[in-house]
């Protein structure tokens, strides 16, 4: 039944063939018909209505299949009703300018008529990669569906089990002896190539235009290729016929044959051809695998299919045989012992070769649109412009930037750099770079993983990084492998110096009673070996991104800012993770050296770079990226060679000397690596307070190394922040006024912490009275950044003396009346009645406070100031309270200690004068905050007497307490009464704005 079956579908699928016939034969004579008439036409005749209208026609029907015809743009920009550009994709895919009389659609129609005259040729039938046209797929209909196209591919299923099922009936049957088995199955499977093979050169190109991917041809050609992979697997596997390099040879070859009839059937067989060969290796075993030879075949299927995708420009099936070829080279190395890291790295490397030269490679069409868009004169350049004074432009989408809006809002520079960058991070060749790229950081991360077994490993991952540099420096599209090798080449570069970390410790700290004697197998030198490998692979990088610059600045800017960024980044990482991984952290002149050589090149390049930057060419951000590599490089060469202060006071001096350098270079990067190294010192600061340690620091108060660790990058931040007084920006200004602050608030405040500790840095809870030094500093900071403010007006100085003052009153809050109340913590107050704990603690703060809100009112917001107020007249509270608690308990005045009747009325009488204190100071100084303090005082006394002294008191103690009471609150309301009675013809003052100055 098989074999009647099969039979049946020849005898129809030739019948399909005579049919069409007598339609190729009209169709060539039409378009004999129209060829004549279009060299008239281009000869100066005008071309009939009725002759475009066919032209049109049999474009629409001819549909070449290898894609050489291309619909003009659905719409092009249009000033004063012109058409500004129009472009057509020829025959090699170049844009052909519109001309006058209609010249564009003549030459168009011209090419199709030449290409559709060559219908019995390969070319004709080969599947067109494009999309289906709308109205193709707008009267696709149910019927045609089924019957156009699933019985096209169930058909070819069909056929494709009927030779293996044929096979398995003589089998059963046991009719014919196994080779005559396999000999008719194989027969049989070459009579559905060459069926294909002959169906295809009779086939009307209109129906492989219209269905693809539903190509009789192709299913036919798949089906036989299935088929002969059977039977050859059958010959070898299971009966043994022939050997394994019979069978490896019959399968490489039936593969690669299926690829190259893909030129003619389209990228579904190539894709097929692709799958047998990747799974070649698998179906035949041998007793000694020999990489070498596995990694050969791989490389050659591999570049026989790039090869058939570069004929076709196809993009699926070169990016599945990247996956494929580096899903092999991942089992490799994961599984394979012993390995061998050369046959898979030279592997991977035709893979990038390959790619760079063949498929993408050089093409035209693989420079991102958008960049080339955006030089001064261009169409995008001309559209913005038009679009900023407020005109409806729309720019081709294919030149990044989409619709602008007609309003010229901010919009549409948005949508202009999503576009810029879109083009750049996703090009059209995306998905065969990703697949590349993920192909060779797999087995190269395996590669630094198994370091030291084999000790090659290392050199094979550094070898992969290179290449994939490389590939993405010399080819734009290669974003991918560009982002993805830097960040590979790092986590790799992490992995090996840790491992070799492990080693030195063991070797500098053996294991001890244990079966483990801490050495791990591995090459002599292996840690300094590593270094030089580091080394080259952070040269590569940086010597990449250089050429990619270079390479790229005027025809693909975006790809060459982005290339900078890398360099800048990824080189300086892995030269960290080295020193800090293997170098000596004391003095390590290799590093040293290295770092120092590779900073002052940066710069250099960075000179360079600007030198073309003047001249139009290029961004900006190359420059930035440049220097502040430079900066990392240097900063690194630093901490190489100095320690201790040493460290701390040259990279401040870098940063500085780097502002200094705005006299000879204007660049606008260099101010902000000031405020990069001061980032710098503070991690430095952070993770060594001591800076030269806590062994060696000086125990001596002030004049000691924080003065110069934490005072020398402040005064160098002040001074910095002095020269750019007449910089062009404020920002980089402003922000290292504000540094400069912190610093010299932070120096103040370590030096305090020194004294009072006796020369000793711990994270000990500081007490009350250090804590009070801490507090009066941040007051004496806010009114000295408010001075500086009204002297040289800066949003640094400005805001930053509110910041501070803020988070102050925010610190009295938590630590003087909570976590370092002597109340609570039972910490002693003093001997001293007056001098004592609650002095430094309590009052001093409190009339800083007082004082710094008198000095800003009509300086700061109305709300400042009132808080302000409100801060000092509750540390005069705390203050009093607590003097009154330790005239009755001591100089001990914990918790828990209870109250005495004295004591409880005392709190009353004293809170009750320093309520009418404060309403006569806040009604002198015309402070509405002070008197709201009074009225809150009062308030509190009030309800202390009738709460608190009603119950405990007794006698005369108790009268007294509301007899006193009594008294001042009227005086407080006769007080109030004339207050109110002399201010009612006065208007209120306006609220002081922000910020105001005092003539």
């Amino acid at each position: 039944m098989a074999e009647i079956l099969a039979l049946i579908a020849i005898v129809l699928a030739i019948a399909t063939m005579n049919r069409s016939r007598k339609s190729t034969a009209q169709l060539a004579e039409e378009i004999h018909k129209l060829r004549g008439e279009l060299e008239a036409a281009k000869a100066g005749l005008p071309m009939p209505s009725e002759t475009a209208a066919a032209v049109v026609g049999t474009q629409e029907a001819a549909g070449v299949a290898s894609g050489e015809l291309q619909a003009p743009a659905a719409s092009s920009p249009v000033r004063g009703g012109q058409p500004v550009a129009s472009t057509l994709a020829g025959e090699q895919g170049e844009p052909v300018a519109a001309g006058a009389g209609g010249s564009l659609r003549e030459d168009a129609v011209a090419r199709q008529g030449a290409a559709a005259m060559d219908g019995a040729t390969a070319a004709q039938s080969v599947p067109h990669e494009g999309s289906l046209p709308a109205d193709v797929v707008a009267r696709e209909s149910l019927e045609s569906r089924i019957g156009a196209r699933w019985a096209v591919w169930v058909g070819g299923l069909a056929l494709a089990l009927g030779g293996i099922f044929m096979v398995r009936y003589a089998i059963e049957s046991g009719l014919l002896s196994p080779a005559v088995r396999l000999t008719l199955a194989a027969l049989f499977g070459l009579l559905l190539v060459a069926a294909g093979e002959l169906v295809r050169r009779r086939t009307q190109p209109a129906i492989g235009e219209a269905f693809r991917n539903a190509m009789v041809p192709g299913v036919l050609t798949a089906a036989g290729a299935l088929t002969l992979f059977g039977v050859t697997y059958a010959a070898h596997g299971v009966y043994g016929y022939f050997g394994t390099p019979t069978a490896f040879l019959l399968l490489a070859v039936i593969a690669l044959a299926t690829v190259a009839l893909s030129l003619l059937h389209g990228q579904a067989l190539a894709g097929l051809g692709l799958l047998g060969s990747m799974i070649t290796p698998l179906l035949v075993s041998v007793a000694e695998p020999d990489p070498w030879r596995l990694f050969g075949y791989l490389s050659l299927a591999w570049l026989a299919t790039l090869v058939a995708s570069r004929l076709r420009r196809w993009q699926a099936v070169p990016t599945l045989a990247n996956a494929g070829l580096g899903l092999w080279a991942t089992l490799y190395v994961g599984a394979a012992e012993p390995l061998e890291t050369l046959p898979v790295t030279l592997a991977l490397f035709v893979m990038l070769a390959g790619l760079a030269v063949v498929w993408p490679g050089a093409a035209p069409d693989q420079v991102p649109p958008s960049t080339a868009a955006v030089a001064p004169g261009t169409a995008t350049d001309q559209a913005l412009t038009e679009a900023a004074a407020g005109d409806a432009v729309r720019i081709d989408h294919d030149a990044g930037v989409g619709a602008l809006d007609p309003d010229g809002s901010g919009r549409r520079h948005v949508a202009f750099w999503r576009a810029r960058w879109k083009e750049t991070l996703v090009p059209a060749s995306a998905a065969i770079a990703l697949s590349a790229a993920v192909a060779t950081v797999l087995p190269a991360i395996l590669l630094a993983i198994l370091h030291p077994l084999p000790p090659s490993a290392a050199v094979g991952f550094v070898a992969l990084m290179l290449a994939l540099a490389a590939l993405g420096a010399a080819r734009c599209w290669a974003s991918s492998p560009a982002i993805l090798g830097g960040l590979c080449a790092l986590s790799g570069t992490m992995v090996l110096a840790g491992f070799s970390t492990d080693l030195v410790l063991n070797a500098l700290v053996p294991v001890q009673n244990s079966g483990f004697d801490g050495a791990l197998p591995g090459p002599a030198g292996s840690a300094a070996s590593l270094v030089h490998l580091f080394f080259l692979l952070a040269l590569g990088l940086a010597a990449a991104g250089m050429a990619a610059l270079w390479l790229w600045r005027e025809r693909a800017p975006d790809y060459a800012a982005l290339w900078s960024l890398l360099a800048a980044f990824f080189p300086v990482a892995i030269a960290a993770v080295s020193f800090a991984a293997l170098g000596n952290l004391s003095v390590d002149w290799k590093h040293g050296l290295f770092t120092l050589a590779c900073g002052l090149a940066y710069l250099a390049a960075a000179e360079v770079y600007s030198r073309a930057l003047r001249r139009g060419a290029g961004s900006a951000v190359p420059q930035w990226a440049l220097v502040s590599g430079a900066f990392g490089f240097l900063v690194l060469s630093i901490f190489a060679l100095t320690d201790g202060v040493v460290t701390t006071l040259l990279v401040a001096g870098l940063g500085l000397a780097m502002v200094f350098a705005t006299r000879v270079r204007n660049w606008p990067v260099l101010p902000w690596m000031m405020a990069a190294a001061a980032v710098v010192v503070a991690i430095r600061i952070a993770w060594e307070p001591t800076i030269v340690g806590a062994a060696n620091l000086s125990k001596t108060p002030l004049f000691n190394q924080l003065l110069a660790g934490y005072g020398g990058p402040a005064v160098m931040l002040a001074i910095a922040a002095y020269e750019l007084r007449a910089w062009p920006g404020q920002r980089a200004r402003n922000l290292l006024q504000a540094l400069a602050s912190l610093f010299a608030l932070l120096t103040l405040a370590i030096l305090v912490r020194h004294a009072m500790t006796g020369g000793v840095l711990d994270s000990a809870v500081p007490t009350l009275g250090e804590q009070s030094i801490y507090t009066l500093l941040a007051i004496g900071a806010s009114a000295v950044l408010m001075t500086l403010d009204l002297r040289s007006p800066s949003a640094a100085f400005g805001y930053g003396s509110i910041i501070v003052g803020s988070l102050s009153m925010i610190s009295i809050l938590s630590a003087h009346f909570f976590a370092l109340n002597p109340y609570f913590s039972g910490e002693l107050t003093g001997r001293w009645p007056f001098f004592n704990l609650l002095l430094i603690g309590y009052l001093l703060p409190g009339l800083a406070y007082a004082g710094l809100a008198w000095y800003a009112r009509g300086r700061r917001p109305a709300l400042f100031v009132s808080l302000l107020g409100l801060s000092g007249a509750i540390m005069a509270f705390a203050w009093v309270s607590l003097s009154v608690r330790r005239y009755w308990h001591g100089e001990n005045i914990a918790s828990w200690k209870g109250f005495l009747q004295g004591e409880t009325y005392t709190y009353s009488v004293v809170w009750l004068l320093l309520g009418v204190g404060l309403l006569a100071l806040g009604s002198r100084l015309e402070a509405r905050s002070v008197r709201l303090a009074s009225a809150a005082l009062v308030l509190i006394a009030v309800v202390k007497v009738f709460l608190f002294d009603m119950a405990n008191l007794e006698g005369i103690l108790r009268a007294l307490s509301f007899i006193g009471l009594g008294a001042v609150l009227i005086g407080i309301g006769l007080f109030y009464q004339k207050l109110l009675s002399g201010s009612a013809d006065n208007s209120a003052s306006a609220r002081p704005r922000l910020f105001l100055r005092r003539p």
